[in-house]
């Protein structure tokens, strides 16, 4: 009975770790044979260990990744120019730390976004908070903001945000509103925070499409001020399936 109210209290102070170790800890005879300050320090470790993975899996859910990707996973296999020594740099999240900017360019297919989510994952993991946003989505978004109103509350929220992704920028030419809100993005960003950048187009020619030329200079001071860059080249490393055989198309089925 003693223990079951044991149990009822843990769990209502949402101390669920040090329940779930302290059933274990009944369950194995071996146990009994440590002493009180042992028992209560395995305890407490359970309980940290288990707020730790609560956290990240918050942290993660936050970041709206668009794929499960971790840096570990990268493939340094498909020759597309990926230097293994800037990944393991990037690893460590002192980017983060020091609010510096990672910008990634590379054909369709090469593998930006994996590299994106990647990196978010392991600042997530590393206890920073993340975003992951398409840049369609990430420009809609902020119009309907400024349209109902809600456009410096969202500022506020990406400023308070330790790293966000900008995943597919360039795709489609800027109104002269959407570069403002870039622009204002990034300047609440810069130099206290961090943001990824990823696009089609190599870095050199980022500054034409914004086509503004005095929003443009703005622009790209505050992407490249501090920055690490990931240019890529090569095949897509997508699998691309064939096309349909004629006599294959009744049935529906793929070319193997």
């Amino acid at each position: 009975m003693l223990r079951e109210q044991t149990f009822e209290k843990l769990n209502s102070l949402k101390l669920h770790g040090m329940a779930q170790a302290f059933e274990q800890q009944l369950e194995n005879p071996d146990s009994a044979t440590l002493g009180f300050e042992d028992r209560l320090a395995m305890l407490v470790e359970a309980q940290w260990l288990w707020r730790e993975n609560q956290a990240i899996k918050s942290r993660l859910r936050h970041a709206t990744l668009k794929m499960p990707a971790t840096i570990e996973d990268i493939n340094y296999r498909h020759a597309r120019q990926l230097e293994r020594s800037m990944i393991r740099s990037l690893s460590s999240c002192d980017w983060v730390r020091q609010h510096h900017n990672v910008l990634i360019s590379g054909p369709a297919g090469i593998g930006k976004t994996y590299i994106c989510c990647a990196l978010l994952d392991r600042a997530c993991r590393q206890g920073f908070s993340a975003r992951y946003l398409s840049a369609p989505k990430f420009f809609r978004r902020l119009g309907i903001a400024y349209a109902d109103g809600s456009f410096d509350r969202m500022l506020a929220k990406l400023a308070k945000t330790d790293v966000i992704a900008i995943d597919d920028w360039g795709l489609a030419p800027l109104t002269d509103m959407q570069k403002q809100y870039l622009l204002e993005v990034l300047d609440d960003r810069c130099g206290s925070r961090s943001t990824i950048v990823a696009s089609q187009f190599v870095t050199d020619k980022w500054h034409d499409l914004v086509g503004s030329p005095t929003l443009a200079d703005a622009i790209m001071e505050r992407m490249l001020s501090n920055s690490y860059r990931i240019d890529l080249k090569g095949e897509t490393i997508r699998p691309v399936r064939r096309g349909l055989k004629p006599e294959s198309q009744p049935d529906g089925k793929e070319d193997a």
